[in-house]
């Protein structure tokens, strides 16, 4: 008989590949042998053999949170972000699809409670993840949503798209709203209509890296008797 008690874990990250491009002309992670196993099979007597990679990307590849300091020259960066903005948040779903509407404004987030939690904007964006349509008239959230969300204390704020701003302006005022407010964003997500609109508790965490504002993550949530309270 199967673990009633048992969390479930979703998923929220894609997968980062050899060559691929994640946003405008950046170019895409060369990811390639530094060790490879039949280099290090002479070192051992015993028939090991180990793997050791390397990898060179820029950091806004995959699914990303960016710190402070993507945004502002003296901002909090990666290393000095606390865990506790990061790791184990009560998360909410906000369902958008994108056949509803581009933008995502603050109305859509009224009678929410967010102070503290994860706010994470559902528009289904992500079937189009590696595909010329994914960065074009792609979903975002306006300034005034960002108000709200900065206003109403939010923890972090997360999406399933190309960018949390409207990437046609010359302007970025979801990303200096919210990372003005120490309000950490992760972009590019997927996978969210797996989760239930509350009950679960996010965790996006990049590496501890001094000097960097945007770095690759394993997003994931937690289901379950785990995930209440």
């Amino acid at each position: 008989m199967a673990d009633s008690g048992k969390a479930e874990i979703v998923d929220l990250s894609h997968v980062i590949e050899h060559g691929m491009v994640t946003f405008g002309d950046l170019p895409g992670p060369h990811i390639c042998d530094y060790w490879t196993r039949e280099a290090s099979a002479e070192k051992y007597d015993d028939g090991s053999s180990f793997q050791i990679g390397r990898i060179d990307m820029v950091a806004n590849t995959g699914t990303y949170l960016d710190s402070p300091f993507h945004r502002y020259a003296e901002g909090t960066d990666l290393a000095r972000l606390p865990l506790e903005s990061l790791a184990d948040l009560p998360g909410v779903v906000v369902r958008r699809p994108f056949a509803d509407g581009l933008a995502t404004d603050a109305e859509h987030f009224a009678g929410l409670d967010v102070r503290g939690r994860a706010v994470l904007v559902a528009t289904g964006w992500d079937r189009h993840w590696r595909t010329e349509a994914y960065k074009h008239d792609h979903p975002y959230l306006t300034a005034a949503a960002a108000e709200w969300l900065a206003g109403q204390g939010a923890a972090l704020v997360g999406i399933d798209s190309y960018n949390i701003d409207r990437t046609e302006l010359r302007a970025r005022p979801v990303h200096t709203i919210l990372l003005g407010a120490e309000i950490p964003i992760c972009e590019h997500m997927t996978n969210l209509a797996a989760l239930p609109d509350v009950g679960f508790r996010l965790s996006a965490v990049p590496p501890k890296i001094a000097g960097m504002g945007t770095f690759a993550v394993r997003a994931f949530a937690v289901l379950g008797r785990a995930a209440q309270g």
